[in-house]
């Protein structure tokens, strides 16, 4: 059953940032989705994650704080990673709808919007952007990581029966008891990036797909290892499709017993 969100006011964003080691990204992320949100109305709190970065990270997060009280700093102790910073900031928010955003301004701020209309104006239950639908802007992404990416994607597509085709991308939008639906999760690494949308797709929650934009990283090295995120992408897969089997034996028992 659906929790109601708050009566009377609009749906509380809560915009969840995984950080590490991105002193030069993280203040001008923060200021210009900050500065979008409030241009749009959308009442907000941002959650930086900071995963034990060795730069100046938390700090620069803690000068913003000054001037934004809706902004909320979250340091996480060791071990780190991408996974373990995510579901930390899932625990932290209080708000109605949930984005996941990278931390180096690689998600455009405008489709934050669109992800939370979607949720709060047309009632959908999450939404999964694409880079690679129609509308959709891609720039300078890598070619290797692009050549895998596709086959990895089409490769659950084609496990999964959807239409979806950009699962592995974090940048996704959820309502907070949707999430708190498929808790607890156990990525670590950017393995939970289709840990969480893939559980959300097998509940057979109203997903809305949508074409997005996506920029190249303007400073530093992306922390995404194709050949280590191998093993750990391959054995979520395999817990999630079996958990599906199970999902659906539940279906399939519950629709025989109101017959």
């Amino acid at each position: 059953m659906k929790k109601q969100m708050r009566v009377g006011q609009r749906p509380v964003l809560s915009v969840v940032i995984p950080a590490y080691n991105e002193e030069q990204n993280i203040g001008p992320t923060v200021t210009e989705i900050a500065a979008k949100l409030k241009g749009a109305m959308i009442p907000y709190e941002i959650i930086v994650v900071n995963d034990n970065s060795r730069d100046a990270t938390p700090d620069v997060v803690r000068a913003l704080q000054k001037k934004d009280r809706n902004i909320k700093l979250v340091n996480r102790m060791p071990p780190g990673g991408f996974g373990r910073a995510v579901r930390s900031g899932l625990e932290s928010i209080s708000g109605d709808i949930a984005t996941i955003v990278m931390a180096d301004l690689s998600d455009d701020p405008e489709d934050i919007i669109r992800y939370y209309r979607l949720i709060a104006d047309e009632g959908y239950d999450a939404v999964f952007g694409s880079r690679f639908m129609r509308g959709a802007k891609v720039v300078e992404y890598p070619l290797v990581k692009l050549y895998v990416n596709r086959i990895v994607n089409k490769m659950m597509q084609i496990l999964f029966w959807t239409k979806h085709n950009d699962l592995t991308n974090a940048f996704k939008a959820y309502r907070t008891d949707v999430i708190r639906s498929v808790l607890p999760l156990h990525g670590a690494h950017f393995n939970i990036t289709i840990e969480l949308s893939l559980s959300v797709l097998i509940r057979r929650y109203k997903i809305a797909a949508c074409p997005i934009r996506w920029y190249g990283r303007k400073w530093g090295q992306s922390n995404l290892k194709l050949r280590a995120m191998g093993r750990r992408y391959l054995a979520t897969l395999v817990k999630i499709w079996f958990e599906r089997l199970l999902i659906l034996d539940d279906i399939l028992a519950e629709s025989s017993q109101t017959k």
